[in-house]
């Protein structure tokens, strides 16, 4: 299936997933005069969103670092839709999906009932056209590629991770989406929305570590090896020095895919700002 796995009379419904970076350059309409400096991150986006196409999701399950953070819970939005828009460089975007409410909410028991911090949120009203959660760009720039460039009409989930819990709580929560989309008969395609160091420049927010660099091999050489789960154990001062907004979500995906023959596939990489892009695919080896 070209990147995706999962057959007919296969239980197994995850039929892709992927690391993708959601800086707004990526996107033509926003990038302006930047544009070329992000051509090679663009171009594996629109790899990555070929590839999600051949998969078929019925939904998409993204996790992002700027939707709601709760300060000790994990977040899985329940709503029946999701609206927003990313303006830059004079340019805007918008986008809207309708959720998968019902996954959304069995992810929420199931996380309960093994004993994770997880928190389920909805928005003005139980359903229909006022429940809508705003749509962060953490989430909008990576669907922007896989569902308005491919036409999809897929729902999503959007999951929320929180830096007030052990990073394994995270893994542990990522497991328990894999279980999930096991049991069900929905196409699944799971969605780490990722950049990496943010520290590689002085001009940069954030200003220029050194540790950066470091910290984006690290998150290489574990791709490579395809041994995503060995994240979980960088030290928490490179995490600090190198202010990644990657590493909660890599870790969901690590444990989401936990104990499949899956093979990470490092389509692209880039430092084209002050911080670091990658798109990974994952599929069955």
């Amino acid at each position: 299936m070209n990147g995706a796995w999962g057959v007919p009379g296969d239980v197994v419904t995850l039929v892709y997933a992927c690391i993708a970076p959601h800086g707004s350059e990526i996107v033509p309409e926003l990038a302006g005069s930047r544009g070329q400096a992000f051509m090679q991150t663009r171009k594996g986006m629109i790899d990555l969103a070929k590839r999600v196409l051949d998969a078929r999701p019925d939904t998409i399950v993204i996790a992002s670092p700027h939707s709601v953070r709760l300060r000790r819970n994990i977040a899985v939005i329940a709503t029946d839709n999701t609206s927003g828009s990313v303006a830059d460089e004079g340019g805007e975007i918008s986008l809207s999906a309708k959720c998968d409410m019902r996954l959304a909410e069995k992810l929420v028991d199931e996380a309960e009932k093994a004993g994770l911090p997880v928190e389920g949120l909805r928005f003005a009203v139980p359903s229909g056209p006022l429940s809508d959660f705003k749509m962060d760009f953490g989430t909008l720039i990576p669907l922007w590629f896989f569902l308005k460039q491919n036409r999809l009409k897929s729902k999503v989930v959007i999951v929320a991770p929180t830096r007030g819990i052990p990073i394994a709580t995270e893994f542990e929560f990522g497991k328990v989406v894999g279980k999930v989309v096991a049991s069900g008969r929905r196409r699944v395609v799971f969605v780490a929305s990722a950049d990496q160091a943010h520290t590689h420049k002085k001009s940069g927010p954030y200003g220029y570590n050194r540790r950066a660099a470091e910290y984006d091999h690290a998150v290489l050489d574990a791709i490579r090896r395809n041994d995503l789960k060995s994240i979980m154990e960088l030290p928490r001062d490179l995490i600090e020095a190198a202010k990644p907004d990657s590493l909660w979500q890599m870790v969901m995906l690590a444990g989401v895919i936990d104990g499949r023959q899956m093979k990470l596939d490092l389509v692209s990489y880039q430092v084209p700002t002050y911080y670091g892009m990658m798109c990974v695919g994952c599929s069955r080896g």
